[in-house]
């Protein structure tokens, strides 16, 4: 496809460092005007409960209900529907979940405890969520492997309970999704979607139960709604573009990178795909890797858009330069096509996963490897992490004294308080004090 504008960047050039910036300055500000429309629409789900969900989806989805119940769907559809589907299809999300379980079982934490020489015992007390909801995206997005992403971690953690949301427009239904569902373990199903259905998770209505946390990905609105409810539940993240960065040393297959960055640029226009290579002749190679193949993909036009707007090569003089990027850019997903990629990895900071060799394909990553797919964007990675086991436990400090310790700690306590000006703490630890 003629005409791309794929930024070419080397950290040789005197304008670098302002090109590389810019490349960067990808944050958006909230649209006022949407978060107007989200508000409303959450507050009148807060007030109408089940009447406005009915009204919203008939007409968002063009679909008539005459209760939120009808929009249910029976745990034996799921059932039935995950056993519909091709032993291919079934057989690759058994694979998948079986994976995914695997690796979030490591992730568990349990409660402990220990006691001191006067007796103090001290300790955290680890427990689940009880009730969580999971968004998925209906319509011509259908993500199985985000269901299992989020539902498998839950069900590790012991989360009681799962609803998940789903829109269902004109009554369309994704099987993979519903066949996902069952094999996560998902309790309840309704399908409805939008702002309506965060705001229905986060408040509850006469139907759909109120939840503790709502994870799982959706679009602007949904984005928006998420942002609205945080406090009233606890959310997973405010995920941005998807993002790849790939490390190259100049001996991987340039057209394995080029499709490597085409993995990412086909999520959305606004995806982030860049190359980091240590080789100016490879960065050449890649770049007619990109010409002959872009051409070939289903989704060309968005992956055009994609690179054309966010996406950049750029050639650096050595590894120790490219991970210097690297950790400034904090992706989301970075491949380290590289000789000794996990003594590279050591020395990354800030990235969501770490895809290290050239075998090692991202979108691995994005199915079935095991590791979670829902990971921070937009430079995030740097002060957060991937979703996993321990975004459903809560910890419970624990906390019981002897006497003797009481009359310990009471005296340090007293004197903090009433440095502090807070004398009913004061005296609530001096009554314990031996006279």
């Amino acid at each position: 496809m003629s005409g791309l504008n794929l930024r070419r960047l080397s950290t040789r050039d005197a304008g670098f460092e302002a090109a590389f910036v810019q490349l960067l300055a990808r944050t958006q500000a909230p649209d006022p005007e949407i978060e107007a429309r989200v508000r409303a629409i959450v507050e009148d789900v807060r007030a109408r409960g089940d009447a406005a969900l009915l009204d919203y989806t008939r007409q968002f989805d063009r679909r008539e209900a005459a209760s939120v119940a009808e929009l249910e769907i029976p745990r034996t559809r799921l059932r039935e529907t995950a056993r519909a589907l091709s032993k291919e299809q079934y057989d690759a999300l058994a694979n998948a979940a079986e994976r995914i379980r695997a690796y979030h079982e490591r992730q568990r934490t349990e409660s402990w405890s220990y006691t001191e020489p006067d007796g103090t015992l001290l300790g955290q007390q680890v427990t689940p969520l009880e009730r969580v909801g999971l968004y998925v995206p209906g319509g011509k997005a259908a993500y199985p492997s985000s269901v299992l992403m989020n539902a498998i971690p839950a069900k590790v953690a012991a989360v009681p309970e799962i609803v998940m949301v789903v829109p269902a427009p004109d009554g369309a239904l994704n099987p993979l999704v519903l066949g996902a569902a069952h094999l996560a373990g998902v309790d309840c199903v309704f399908t409805i979607g939008g702002a309506q259905a965060v705001a229905a998770l986060a408040y509850g209505t006469q139907t759909v139960p109120k939840v503790d946390k709502i994870v799982g990905p959706g679009n602007i609105y949904v984005a928006a709604a998420k942002r609205l409810v945080f406090g009233a539940v606890d959310i997973d993240m405010i995920a941005g573009p998807s993002e790849i960065v790939v490390v190259c040393d100049g001996k991987t297959d340039p057209e394995w990178v080029a499709m490597d960055l085409f993995s990412q640029a086909e999520h959305d226009e606004e995806a982030q795909a860049i190359l980091i290579s240590l080789d100016e002749k490879f960065t050449q190679q890649v770049a007619a890797a990109i010409e002959k193949l872009l051409p070939t993909l289903e989704r060309r036009d968005i992956v055009y858009k994609s690179l054309d707007r966010a996406g950049a090569l750029i050639t650096v003089g050595g590894l120790d330069e490219a991970l210097a990027l690297v950790n400034r850019i904090a992706p989301e997903h970075l491949e380290l096509s590289i000789e000794e990629p996990l003594k590279a990895a050591a020395r990354v900071n800030h990235a969501g996963a770490i895809f290290l060799g050239r075998h090692t394909a991202e979108a691995l990553g994005d199915y079935c490897a095991g590791p979670n797919h829902v990971l921070p964007t937009s430079g995030t990675a740097r002060f957060s992490s991937p979703l996993g086991v321990y975004d459903f436990q809560k910890r419970t400090s624990l906390i019981q004294c002897t006497p003797q310790a009481a009359d310990t700690l009471g005296r340090t306590a007293s004197v903090l308080a009433r440095g502090e000006g807070l004398t009913a703490h004061a005296r609530s630890a001096e009554y314990r004090i031996k006279k």
